[in-house]
């Protein structure tokens, strides 16, 4: 029986538990928090930095695998790892140049993969010199992630908000749609893809707020956006689940927005809408077993379930028992004892034939289920 290893504890280590219980496999986990989503299934926990080069270290290696459910690593002890023999999903070189916003767009400008223009900006003054450029998105270097990390610089009014620390300045693009796509890629280098999904965010909290999937695409459109990515994860040279977020803009051209090394809150729905879900697929690639079938059994969306404005505190699930009575709907809580706004306590699935249907339920669902506090 292998050993593999998750760094991290969030909800994506908790569905991929989940989703190991599948196969002849022994999870270890490494976080910092005990009370971590992923602590609630995991027979072999580890109490440590993911950060902390010998924490990580001392973590793998008496492990055959292992994996991430977030960029946030020490990419050192990896590489040391991945030198004595333990196999690395991405690989570290895959994950250096992902990791960090100014290399990934490098990256991108390296290998004519279609991305907006950036500028790379150092501190917030240096952003000052860039009046001409927006208005654009200023992402943090590194340490972003849902929706942190993220400024809409409008105008020379909103340089304020601008980072005080390494930085891309990205030029805005006039976003039509924006749309996921997920690939796995085995160690021989076999593909498979996930239908593109339709994303709509949360403007306020730049969260997913929720998702469609398959996305309504014109069908030379899913061409563009399918080569686009397959282009991309094989330049990236290295086994693993990619996830591909994409922007289609109002004149019908493809953009690459951001690639995420890992399992991803825009592939949810594969859980019950598709024959392999990602997190199935990842242990798959990990385990050097046959790609599974990406097909989609039905047509699905996802609803984030994100903690209520003006509530911190114990987590207490107002409209529960009304969406647990909706046929096809799958709920999805994360264990996080602690709510706050806008952090991610759980996800809900629909399905259904009609995307009528799934627009109505999703909306329903948005205004009778959210997470407030107990007391």
């Amino acid at each position: 029986m292998k050993k593999a290893g998750i760094l991290g504890g969030g909800q994506l280590g908790r569905m991929l538990l989940q989703a190991a219980a599948n196969y002849p496999i022994e999870v270890h986990i490494l976080e910092n928090d005990p009370g971590c989503p992923a602590a609630q299934f995991c027979q072999h926990f580890t109490l440590g930095d993911i950060r902390n080069f010998d924490d990580v270290y001392q973590f793998g290696k008496s492990l055959d695998v292992i994996t991430i459910e977030i960029e946030n690593v020490n990419l050192e002890a990896l590489e040391k790892l991945e030198i004595e023999g333990v196999k690395i999903f991405p690989r570290p070189h895959a994950l250096r140049t992902l990791k960090n916003k100014i290399i990934q767009k490098q990256f991108y400008a390296d290998q004519q993969i279609p991305s907006s223009d950036f500028v790379i900006t150092e501190n917030a003054i240096s952003v000052n010199t860039y009046t001409h450029f927006l208005p654009a998105v200023h992402k943090l270097a590194t340490e972003g992630y849902d929706g942190k990390g993220v400024q809409l610089l409008h105008d020379a009014k909103d340089l304020h908000q601008a980072f005080d620390a390494p930085a891309v300045l990205e030029k805005m693009v006039d976003i039509k749609k924006e749309i996921a796509i997920i690939i796995a890629v085995d160690e021989k280098g076999k593909t498979a893809m996930y239908a593109p999904v339709d994303m709509v965010f949360d403007n306020r909290l730049n969260l997913l707020s929720y998702q469609l999937s398959p996305a309504e695409l014109e069908e030379k459109t899913i061409w563009k956006m399918e080569a686009i990515a397959l282009k991309l994860v094989k330049a990236l040279e290295s086994p693993g689940l990619f996830a591909i977020e994409l922007f289609l803009d109002n004149q019908g051209a493809v953009w690459v927005n951001e690639t995420a090394p890992r399992v991803h809150n825009s592939g949810h729905h594969s859980i019950e809408a598709c024959y392999s879900s990602q997190f199935d697929m990842l242990w798959r690639i990990m385990l050097g077993y046959p790609l599974g079938n990406t097909k989609q059994i039905l047509p699905a969306a996802i609803v984030n379930l994100l903690g209520q404005p003006g509530y911190s505190g114990p987590a207490y699930y107002e409209g529960l028992d009304e969406v647990l009575t909706m046929e096809n709907v799958f709920v999805h809580i994360y264990g996080k004892v602690e709510t706050r706004p806008g952090r991610k306590m759980g996800h809900i699935t629909i399905l259904s034939n009609e995307r009528q249907e799934l627009l109505y339920r999703a909306n329903k669902i948005k205004n009778c289920l959210s997470v407030k506090t107990s007391s």
